[in-house]
């Protein structure tokens, strides 16, 4: 396989998908071509996609370039019309290995976007590498079913399904075999999954029944949750599984009541900072990450200062903030607008929120012996997330004792013990 380039935009999963088109492509003798695996989320993540596509046009005037992704699942014609591109792939479509084998001998029509919510079935797709055997990423849901008024992804991944028990456990089983010492549960809201599955299988009893049925894994990561989603058997295994990593990166989106309404958001702002406490108290040592979005449309001041006590009252640690975006078609997009200036504004106290609420947790840190898995010779990731510089060229890909004796205001700065 020769001259075949990914560029992916967004979240985990499309990074995880990007390896499955990989596969595909290079099984079906796809050559000289590059894929740009697009995101919706925002209107900059759509402006980056299509300027990516430019510059690779620009940069490669004889290759093949095929766009797939959110962006183009929810707006194929858009894609379409741009004269650099030469096949638009649906966010289903791109999974299919017969898409890839009538893409190499050029048989496939210029678009292939079918209904994404007429798909029922999210099937695995066992990737074996990204790069390193540190950390793999095991997709277990696809699609939402819930309907965000700031939100285009359900249009673009369909409704939520789920990946079967047996099929997940297989996959990790396999990933453990060959080394990898983590891995990471994906999909678009996973804290769902299950409740397209009959027998009454959901997120918690899939991470004990992994956890039981793969020990030789050591570490296991949930990616993004949603708080009032989460059910017993999960809390169980955050108070029980040591294996189960103390971080969660929660979809809080806003700390303001009116705010997560008019967001048709499930959970009000108590229930997040009761979640924490209690997820605190049954473990201590857990970390929490949050989404937020500075400036959603009517958000007044008073509403806003809501969103930056959370980062207190909830005790959030990393803070992943998007100043608002105007999606084309969704509700909030029809609602008062707040001055851009403001929402910029807004953004960069939360920022600023987030790099005092980090520092806090790392300036507590000092003294304390970590467990780190190797990314690098010299970077890893603690056993809450926390980014790890260590003294030395200690080899990627292993887990390894540390002893904090400071930081850098972003990493601790940590000494191998063992």
């Amino acid at each position: 396989m020769s001259d075949l380039e990914i560029i992916t935009f967004g979240c985990r999963l499309n990074t995880y998908e990007s390896e499955v088109m990989r596969r595909h492509a290079q099984d079906a003798g796809l050559e000289d071509a590059v894929i740009v695996n697009t995101c919706a989320v925002t209107e900059e993540a759509v402006r980056q996609a299509r300027q990516a596509i430019r510059r690779a046009r620009r940069k490669r005037p004889d290759a093949k370039i095929i766009v797939t992704g959110c962006a183009a699942q929810i707006d194929p014609e858009h894609f379409a019309g741009m004269g650099e591109i030469d096949h638009v792939v649906g966010n289903q479509e791109k999974l299919e290995a017969k898409t890839f084998g009538g893409l190499s001998i050029g048989g496939e029509e210029r678009v292939q976007v079918n209904d994404i919510m007429s798909v029922q079935e999210t099937a695995g797709h066992l990737i074996e590498g990204f790069g390193n055997r540190a950390r793999a990423y095991v997709q277990i849901q696809n699609g939402c079913d819930h309907r965000c008024t700031f939100c285009v992804i359900p249009y673009g991944r369909g409704p939520s399904r789920s990946v079967p028990a047996g099929e997940v456990v297989r996959q990790i089983r396999v990933l453990a075999e060959q080394g990898y010492s983590e891995v990471v549960l994906t999909g678009v809201d996973i804290t769902s999954y299950g409740a397209d599955l009959p027998g009454g299988m959901r997120l918690g009893r899939l991470v004990r029944s992994i956890l039981r049925q793969v020990p030789e894994l050591p570490r296991l990561r949930l990616s993004s949750i949603d708080s009032i989603e989460v059910d017993e058997d999960l809390m169980r295994a955050i108070a029980e599984e040591e294996r189960l990593m103390p971080h969660l990166h929660l979809s809080l989106q806003a700390g303001d009541d009116l705010t997560l309404k008019r967001m048709k958001r499930r959970h009000g702002r108590a229930q997040s900072v009761q979640f924490c406490e209690e997820a605190r108290r049954l473990r201590p040592d857990i970390v929490f990450g949050a989404d937020l979005i500075a400036g959603f449309p009517t958000e007044t001041d008073a509403m806003f200062e809501n969103s930056m006590s959370l980062v207190d009252d909830c005790g959030l640690t990393f803070l992943h903030v998007f100043p608002f975006s105007a999606r084309p078609g969704t509700p909030a997009a029809r609602m008062p607008a707040v001055d851009k200036q403001i929402v910029s504004a807004r953004a960069k106290a939360l920022r600023e929120k987030g790099v005092v609420a980090l520092r806090r947790h790392l300036d507590q840190a000092s003294g304390r012996r970590i467990q780190v898995l190797m990314e690098r010779e010299t970077l890893g990731r603690a056993s809450d997330f926390t980014l790890v510089k260590l003294e030395g060229d200690h080899g990627a890909e292993r887990l390894v004792e540390a002893e904090v004796h400071g930081h850098d205001g972003n990493a601790l700065l940590a000494k191998v013990t063992g």
